[in-house]
């Protein structure tokens, strides 16, 4: 059983458009087959009835054939049954957990201490969503130990971000592929001016697109052409100082070693 500091992740799948079946609705169709109740299934989750109900019928679209028959008998109640293709789907979805469960752990363990899953774990938290930018492999430099990948997010629009050797190859990163590139917000930099001299490796011109004032910091919303956003958090005093307003043209710095790369 994982501990509250563990990694831990949880198994999604999806048929085309169609609605996903998660370890929710997993769960969902354990609870029928166990009670024969859609509303005791939904009381025991501390789900409503009509939100069990919905995600009974949006499962049985997903599939060829139902995974649950059952007469709608409301809050009253009604019988359920999981059929013989709800069966096979619970346990495939759980052996399958059960192995991503596994890599987590030796993901978990190879990650070289609690340093390294306390970083881990601040991508995924504190990293905004604007602040995942996809974009296509544009160039991979290799070195002896590490690599220099370019990213490109638009029409004129590059991030270069420094990766190991290893890693490059784990991720098999190559000219065109999709990635997308991971920047903490409090990594990222703001600067006003030309010809700024700077060892960031990154300088992207954008125009500021928002502005929010916290007590202590700011939150700078740049947008960086192509329908991308890319935040910044700085100090509010950084903020007045440099008289930042929506509508500026600022530079936004951020050190190539800041640059995490994923791909899906």
């Amino acid at each position: 059983m994982s501990s509250a500091g563990d990694l831990s992740a949880s198994l999604t799948l999806r048929r085309g458009a169609l609605a996903r079946v998660g370890l929710e609705r997993v769960a969902l169709v354990e609870a029928v087959a166990e009670l024969g109740s859609i509303t005791a299934a939904a009381q025991r989750l501390g789900i409503s009835y009509r939100g069990a109900w919905e995600a009974i019928q949006a499962l049985n679209n997903l599939f060829d054939t139902p995974l649950i028959e059952a007469s709608p008998g409301g809050k009253a109640g009604g019988v359920a049954a999981v059929t013989a293709r709800g069966k096979q789907v619970v346990t495939a979805f759980r052996r399958v957990q059960i192995e991503i469960d596994a890599a987590v752990a030796k993901l978990d363990g190879s990650l070289g201490g609690e340093p390294a899953r306390d970083l881990f774990w601040s991508l995924g938290m504190r990293t905004s969503a604007r602040n995942a930018l996809r974009g296509v492999i544009a160039e991979v430099s290799a070195g002896e130990v590490n690599c220099e990948v370019t990213l490109r997010l638009g029409e004129g629009v590059d991030i270069t971000a420094i990766l190991t050797k290893r890693s490059v190859e784990d991720l098999q990163l190559s000219p065109g592929k999709a990635a997308i590139a991971l920047i903490k917000s409090s990594f990222v930099i703001l600067a006003k001016g030309d010809n700024l001299r700077t060892s960031a490796r990154n300088q992207i011109a954008g125009r500021v697109s928002s502005r929010e004032d916290g007590a202590v910091n700011s939150e700078i919303g740049v947008d960086i052409g192509g329908g991308k956003t890319l935040t910044a958090t700085i100090t509010l005093e950084s903020a007045k100082a440099l008289a930042i307003a929506v509508g500026d043209p600022v530079i936004a710095l951020i050190k190539a070693p800041h640059v995490i790369l994923a791909v899906e």
